[in-house]
């Protein structure tokens, strides 16, 4: 129970930040692109997977990086910042383990599945809207 706290509150804290975070990248480039939205998203991914190798490194390095820490920040605030975090920490990973086509495999059928969900997704609803 107490792990599902600190990521929850971890959590709920990289949530807010990813909104402010998006909401601040996107309102000042609105003017200069057609597609702000994917700037903001692009900043949150960036710093997200910057954040948790940092955090990740620190809890290799370090003792005083404890494993609720490493919780609270790699599950918690990066899970609820962004995915992507994880998935890059995933591959690196892999790779640091000299797995490197298991990872080039996860990272091809991943964007590969996940834009196909998304597709069956917006076709589900509309599909559904029409009758």
């Amino acid at each position: 129970m107490k792990t599902l706290l600190i990521v929850g509150l971890g959590g709920g804290l990289g949530s807010m930040l990813r909104y402010l975070v998006t909401y601040f990248v996107t309102s000042r480039i609105t003017h200069l692109t057609r597609f702000p939205a994917i700037f903001g998203t692009l900043a949150v991914n960036f710093a997200g997977c910057l954040l948790i190798g940092v955090a990740i490194g620190l809890s290799e390095r370090y003792e005083w990086f404890s494993p609720q820490m490493r919780l609270f920040v790699a599950a918690g605030i990066c899970g609820g910042y962004t995915t992507f975090s994880a998935f890059a920490y995933e591959n690196i990973s892999l790779i640091r383990n000299g797995n490197c086509l298991v990872s080039l495999i996860y990272i091809s059928v991943s964007v590969v599945i996940c834009l196909f969900a998304t597709y069956i997704g917006f076709a589900i609803v509309n599909q559904n809207c029409r009758n």
